[in-house]
């Protein structure tokens, strides 16, 4: 292993690492008082490894949801993830294997970190990627697992960590806002939540807004792709 380029991908990921410790640790903590210990904690964090959809997992775990039910929510709470995908298959090609790994592990930050094809001097860059994308997930392991260790000893209210998630999100929302000039993504985004919610109610608008929000950005992507590089 190239040293010298993990110390850049450690470096690079900081930022990253504070965030996961903390979010990883309210995962483990949640998971564990609802009677789930450290086997399913590390499990879900290595296999799933999706912050989001592990936290609504918690809530499809305890209910009961069927399978049906659980594949369409994670479909539609994940459907952002198809064209984060889709926009790093240049940027992913002649990875080999590597490249399994790195479609599995581009979640929302990780994608930020690498979307913008920054990458050391002289270094491979899906090797760059790599270490960056694994750094990630790491410090994800090891916050949800130390989360689910102190659920184990310490009893507290827990009431409020599952939100954790929903400020994080807040967080890279006005990030990218900051970053971007091209801001009609973002408006889509918020005017069918606001849409789904007033229509179909706090309990039953997430699906409606994921599959709102897919059909907007297809019918306009011509127009946001154009809007992108005229404004670059």
């Amino acid at each position: 292993m190239n040293l010298k380029l993990l110390k850049a991908a450690i470096i690079k990921t900081l930022p990253i690492m504070a965030g996961y410790m903390v979010l990883g640790m309210g995962f483990g903590i949640l998971l564990k008082i609802n009677g789930y210990g450290v086997l399913w904690v590390l499990a879900m964090s290595i296999f799933v490894y999706a912050g989001s959809m592990q936290y609504v997992g918690i809530s499809l775990i305890t209910g009961g949801a069927s399978i049906i039910s659980t594949a369409l929510t994670t479909l539609m709470v994940n459907a952002r993830h198809l064209f984060y995908g889709i926009s790093m298959i240049q940027r992913y090609r002649g990875a080999g294997l590597k490249k399994l790994y790195l479609m599995f592990a581009l979640t929302d930050e990780t994608y930020s970190l690498v979307c913008n094809g920054d990458y050391p001097e002289g270094a491979i860059p899906h090797e760059y990627y790599f270490l960056v994308s694994l750094c990630d997930q790491i410090y994800w392991v090891i916050g949800s697992v130390m989360g689910s260790l102190i659920g184990s000893v310490i009893t507290f209210n827990t009431e409020g960590i599952d939100f954790a998630m929903t400020a994080l999100f807040v967080t890279v929302f006005v990030e990218q806002w900051v970053d971007t000039k091209e801001h009609r993504p973002s408006l889509i985004g918020v005017g069918a939540s606001v849409l789904c919610l007033l229509l179909f109610g706090r309990e039953n608008f997430l699906i409606p807004t994921m599959i709102s929000i897919i059909i907007l950005l297809t019918v306009c992507r011509g127009a946001l792709e154009r809007g992108g590089v005229a404004s670059e």
